[in-house]
């Protein structure tokens, strides 16, 4: 229940253009439907990767990656073995949802399984059935302090 809460609440923000530093804004062509819907594939696979669930962690992920990963199982080793903050997130907040180079990206700040922040950039499309997934995934330093 408190997560619903904290979702509908993260919309209005959304809906209203404002956000935690106070002046984010959906990309043009990107509605409050569009920004719920993103969050929602990257929470879920973050819940997959938690349980260990490489199918559904799988299936949340695009054809490019898909094409680097074929299976489930080989996807999931990749991102337990190089992203520790994405398999084992602790702690989970959205931030701005951008378009950058052509692609639309969401931030996300993570701390990870040792206490460490990390802030990841996922790159998402839209499949054939028009459902939203994810094309990719980079993590970088977070300037964020973690208590």
């Amino acid at each position: 229940m408190r997560n619903h809460l904290t979702r509908l609440a993260i919309l209005l923000v959304l809906a209203l253009g404002l956000g935690a530093s106070g002046a984010w804004a959906l990309p043009d062509g990107v509605s409050v439907k569009d920004a719920a819907a993103i969050e929602d594939v990257i929470t879920r696979q973050l819940e997959a990767f938690k349980r260990d669930d490489a199918a559904q962690a799988y299936a949340f992920a695009g054809p490019s990656i898909r094409t680097l990963f074929p299976t489930p199982e080989i996807f999931i080793e990749m991102v337990r073995r190089g992203y520790p903050p994405v398999y084992r997130s602790r702690q989970v907040e959205f931030g701005p949802l951008a378009m950058r180079d052509g692609e639309l990206v969401q931030t996300v700040e993570l701390v990870g399984p040792d206490g460490s922040s990390a802030t990841a950039l996922y790159s998402l499309v839209r499949n054939p059935s028009g459902a939203w997934v994810i094309s990719g995934c980079s993590l970088i330093p977070s300037t964020r302090v973690t208590t």
